[in-house]
C-alpha cells in the first residue's frame, strides 16, 4: 500500500518560513472536525525551523531545518494515547483525534522530537497533521508543500519499497536516527546541520606580495588514518565538511611544489576555520 512521506532538503531551505505560515494560515481560526481544534493564534508552531551556524571569520555557512510531526510508524504519541486519542492511520499519517484526546497531556509529553504541542485552553495535544484533511478531498500534497519556493520540502505518496530505495538513491536520514520511531519525515543534506568541518585560506609570499594560493594539496588525518585530500580554489581556500562533531585530534599538512609543508594539529569539536596557512620557500 502506498503510504505519505515528506522529504526536507536541507540545503534548499532559505528560512522564508512560508511553511510555517501556511499551516497558521490553514488552522489559526478554522476547525477541522475529526482532523484538529483551532491552532491557536500564539504559542504554537506546528512546523518550526531550527537553525545553526558554523564557522568563524570568512568560513561561515548557515543552514535551516524544518521541524514537525515525524507521522512515526512507531508513534511513542500513538503509544501514550488513550480511548483512540491518536493513531496511525493505513496511509502513513498520524492523527490527534481533537475530541477523543481531550485531557490526555501525555500525548504531548511522549513525542521525543517536542512537535506535539499541547493547547492549554482547549486541553487537548495538537500537532501538524500532514494537511490530511485536505488531502482527504483530492489535494496533491499538504500546503506547506505547495509554498516552498524551492522546493526544499516534498511529499509523496509511495509504498514502503520504493520509499527505502530512495532513502538509499538520495542519502536521506532521520533527523533522530537514536529514537528509532521510523519517522515518515526524511532529510537530505542534513549533514549541513548536524556536522562539522575543518576550514582555512592557503597563501605565499611572491616578490613582497602575499597572495593566494591555488591548487595547494590538503591531507587531512587522524590517528595516522587518512580522511580526506583536496585541493584549495582559485582563492586559497579549503573546506573539508561532514565531519563528525567532537571527533577527536585531527592532523592536517597543506603542501605545494617548490614550499615547504605547513602541519597543523585540530581539535575539532564545532566547526573550524583556521585562518590563513603561508607556505614558505625552503630553506
Amino acid at each position: 500500500m502506498n503510504k505519505w512521506n515528506l522529504i526536507v532538503d536541507v540545503a534548499e531551505c532559505t528560512n522564508c518560513s512560508l511553511c510555517t505560515l501556511a499551516v497558521q494560515d490553514e488552522h489559526v481560526g478554522n476547525e477541522f472536525p475529526g482532523y484538529a481544534a483551532e491552532m491557536p493564534k500564539h504559542g504554537h508552531h506546528w512546523i518550526e525551523i531550527e537553525r545553526r551556524e558554523r564557522g568563524q571569520g570568512t568560513m561561515v555557512d548557515v543552514a535551516y531545518v524544518p521541524t514537525m510531526c515525524q507521522h512515526c510508524d512507531d508513534a511513542p504519541c500513538v503509544a501514550a494515547a488513550q480511548n483512540g486519542g491518536a493513531y496511525k492511520r493505513p496511509d502513513g499519517i498520524v492523527i490527534i483525534d481533537p475530541e477523543k484526546s481531550k485531557g490526555q497531556k501525555q500525548i504531548a509529553e511522549a513525542c521525543p522530537y517536542n512537535a506535539v504541542y499541547w493547547n492549554e485552553e482547549r486541553d487537548i495535544p495538537q500537532h501538524w497533521l500532514f494537511d490530511a484533511h485536505l488531502l482527504d478531498t483530492g489535494w496533491k500534497e499538504p500546503r506547506c508543500v505547495s509554498v516552498c519556493p524551492t522546493k526544499a520540502l516534498r511529499a509523496i505518496k509511495v509504498d514502503d519499497a520504493q520509499m527505502q530505495e530512495m532513502v538509499k538513491v538520495e542519502e536521506l536520514e532521520s533527523l533522530r536516527p537514536d529514537l528509532v520511531t521510523k519517522p515518515r519525515v526524511h532529510y537530505k543534506n542534513l549533514w549541513r546541520y548536524n556536522s562539522s568541518f575543518i576550514a582555512g585560506t592557503v597563501s605565499v609570499e611572491r616578490g613582497g606580495i602575499v597572495d593566494c594560493l591555488e591548487d595547494a594539496q590538503v591531507a587531512l588525518k587522524q590517528e595516522n588514518k587518512a580522511i580526506c585530500t583536496l585541493q584549495s580554489d582559485g582563492y586559497g581556500d579549503f573546506k573539508i565538511d561532514r565531519l563528525e562533531v567532537d571527533s577527536g585530534v585531527y592532523l592536517l599538512e597543506v603542501s605545494a611544489p617548490g614550499y615547504a609543508s605547513e602541519t597543523r594539529e585540530v581539535t575539532l569539536g564545532e566547526s573550524v576555520n583556521l585562518g590563513e596557512i603561508r607556505l614558505t620557500s625552503p630553506g
